[in-house]
């Protein structure tokens, strides 16, 4: 699923709705009382090097033959250019009328194919004030329509897939302008106008614009966190290395055996997402973090800037791998695939129905208690047979192999197509230590039961 690396702030506290705002179920004052620097600071850092970051991914391809130690040497000599007013910057005009108008009919699409695609409807987790999110689970129909679509108008001529990545630092520069705007926006809904009581300021206008004022915000009927998380960020996430791929038909007259590779694998993830993607509206990216910068700007730029970015290399930097390389890796990354998906399916059929085997086995599990911010008793199970009786977050392993089958087509060459595993494995990490310290705050002295069960965090025997 897509994110942007967290600093994790914990704001201050501020009560709204009859709810703690501020801190999320299990979160201790310790937390959220974390310091000035990772709190203040580091979203400010962030929100500075991050669109500095995906343009500069942009200029490797395009300008510095895919080599990172080139682009940096680059910057080193020329510091000027991370500038966005010198005379040679590597900021990209944000207002070129093309980009624009390939990202208006994208996101117009996408929008309208949520609302009019049947699909079930699903309920997820109810908040601590009593919060019902509904969505409609028509996420593999819209990704099958918007993939053929795409490709079928692009063969017959209707558009060029190509402009995708001609244009694309133009592209990247017009969302992150639009993002910005966007998650002002939000930040001043969440304040003035939420749609729900799941929302509020914690009085650091940073914080809320780079953590966000609202969990489940709503704009005429849509769900935005859908839209950009899913509908947005991952639809991207399939029809950006298509259009790669095309733009390399186009330039070489093949498609090498590389990009099929890492392409087809990508959409193997996605689709595999889209198919779990009611599992993903109970994850912490939609019922912890808010619509702020750091969920929203993260998919509407970040993935598609950097989760792509393999296959951007790709393009003009085509390996022949032969067929039995180009065979191992693929059916490496499909079972890796396969086990992410079977964990989350794991934990869902669990749910569902608590005494079903797992493995021919009955389930290990924890019958837990723990009580919301309002006060309220609830009870949940903790799993500890299956894959989660391997480590704590062990499908975060299969997660950041799968990413490395689809990036290691490129070879080693370069690093830039590794970068997305790198950035991936530190956000996993980052993301297995906030996710442990809130339920260990959470469950206590049930999560320190659920711990000897299971006594590693991600690697088992190492981590």
């Amino acid at each position: 699923p897509p994110r942007l690396a967290s600093s994790s702030p914990r704001p201050s506290s501020v009560t709204m709705g009859g709810k703690d705002w501020a801190r999320a179920e299990g979160e201790t004052d310790r937390e959220m009382y974390a310091g000035w620097i990772r709190d203040t600071m580091g979203p400010i850092l962030l929100m500075v090097t991050t669109p500095m970051f995906m343009m500069i991914v942009y200029h490797t391809v395009s300008s510095f033959n895919g080599s990172l130690i080139e682009c940096f040497a680059y910057v080193f000599a020329n510091p000027d250019w991370l500038l966005p007013f010198s005379a040679k910057t590597l900021w990209v005009t944000p207002l070129d009328p093309e980009a624009w108008r390939m990202i208006g009919a994208f996101m117009v699409f996408e929008l309208l194919l949520m609302r009019i695609v049947p699909g079930k409807e699903f309920r997820a987790t109810m908040t601590s004030t009593g919060h019902v999110p509904v969505y409609t689970a028509n996420g593999v129909q819209c990704l099958f329509i918007s993939a053929i679509t795409f490709i079928v108008l692009g063969y017959y001529g209707y558009i060029d897939p190509t402009r995708v990545y001609d244009k694309f630092g133009e592209i990247l520069a017009a969302l992150n302008l639009f993002a910005l705007i966007f998650c002002t926006i939000l930040t001043v809904k969440g304040r003035y106008f939420p749609s729900t009581a799941d929302s509020g300021s914690t009085g650091n206008a940073i914080i809320d614009f780079y953590w966000g004022t609202e969990l489940y915000p709503r704009i005429l009927g849509w769900d935005v966190k859908q839209f950009t998380n899913c509908r947005f960020g991952m639809m991207f996430w399939a029809i950006g290395p298509i259009a790669y791929a095309w733009k390399q038909y186009a330039i070489k007259g093949y498609v090498s055996d590389s990009m099929l590779v890492s392409v087809t694998l990508q959409l193997i993830y996605v689709t595999k997402f889209f198919w779990w993607e009611t599992g993903y509206f109970c994850s912490m990216d939609i019922q912890h973090d808010r619509a702020g910068y750091y969920i929203c700007w993260g998919c509407l730029c970040w993935v598609p800037s950097i989760y792509t970015s393999q296959s951007l290399y790709l393009v003009e930097h085509p390996v022949e791998l032969g067929r039995v390389l180009s065979l191992t890796i693929f059916l490496l990354g499909v079972l890796m695939i396969w086990i992410n998906y079977d964990s989350d399916r794991q934990r869902q059929s669990f749910r569902r129905n608590t005494k079903a085997k797992i493995w021919g086995k009955t389930p290990v599990k924890i019958d837990a208690e723990y009580v919301t911010t309002c006060g309220t008793k609830r009870q949940s199970v903790l799993l500890a047979s299956g894959w989660w009786g391997v480590s704590r977050h062990f499908h975060y392993v299969p997660e950041i192999l799968a990413a490395f089958c689809w990036s290691v087509p490129a070879l080693f060459e370069n690093f830039l197509p590794f970068f997305y595993v790198v950035f991936l494995t530190i956000l996993l990490v980052d993301r297995a230590d906030r996710d442990d310290a809130r339920c260990a705050s959470k469950y206590t002295k049930y999560w320190r039961e659920y711990c000897r069960l299971v006594p590693y965090k991600i690697v088992p025997g190492i981590y």
